[in-house]
């Protein structure tokens, strides 16, 4: 086998310890200020800014650099209605039917409901798919490695980023999700992964009053 073609590492600018500790503290602080918003204006957000972001998603690390992701940026208001019509009929049918009692008992805190305005209030909706498979030039399928963790740090990035703009975002995730391949025009090979909705929070936004574990709930140091 062929060795594959290496490239240098890009420059990396030189740090102390204690700079790093700095930028990992400020980082830190930022995403702690990160909520999820279900309020919104319906003020514009530019496409570039939405670009931009999903470059960065574009970066993250995946099974053998397959790279299984696929960004659908939906600010079409008619399409955005029908993606919310679709959602909130599938909501209505989780919320009524197919959601066990401890599962509603455990969203009941956070005031949710089959009712999802914000699906077309904000001026981007993000529909994320993964590669179920790859499909060559004469239609094989083509195995995908690690497809639902690539696609789960990418869309980690992607919220960074989106919080890094000043943006606020909502992980929306209907199930089932199918209708989104039709109505944004995706493959078979792709999966619907969720919908990110973006854009600013209403002025008068509110949200849940929660708490998040502190460190040694979630991490340990051997």
């Amino acid at each position: 086998m062929d060795r594959p073609a290496h490239l240098p590492l890009p420059a990396r600018e030189p740090l102390s310890d204690q700079e790093r500790l700095a930028r990992a503290r400020a980082f830190a602080d930022e995403l702690a200020r990160r909520r999820t918003v279900r309020d919104y204006s319906a003020q514009p957000v530019p496409r570039e800014v939405i670009e931009a972001c999903l470059r960065a998603a574009g970066t993250a690390p995946s099974g053998a650099n397959q790279q299984p992701w696929r960004f659908v940026a939906v600010a079409d208001a008619a399409i955005k209605r029908r993606i919310r019509e679709a959602a909130e009929a599938e909501e209505r049918e989780f919320y009524r039917h197919r959601a066990p009692s401890e599962w509603l008992q455990a969203l009941a805190p956070l005031g949710t409901d089959a009712d999802k305005p914000f699906l077309e209030t904000a001026p981007w909706l993000i529909a994320v798919f993964y590669e179920r498979f790859g499909l060559d030039a004469e239609g094989r399928k083509q195995k995908r490695y690690y497809p639902h963790e690539s696609v789960g740090i990418a869309t980690g990035l992607l919220i960074a980023a989106l919080h890094r703009a000043g943006l606020a975002t909502l992980t929306h995730t209907p199930s089932p999700m199918g209708f989104l391949n039709q109505i944004v025009g995706r493959p078979r090979n792709e999966m619907a992964y969720l919908l990110l909705v973006v854009g600013h929070p209403a002025g008068d936004c509110r949200v849940p009053a929660i708490e998040r574990l502190p460190l040694e709930a979630f991490a340990s140091f051997i």
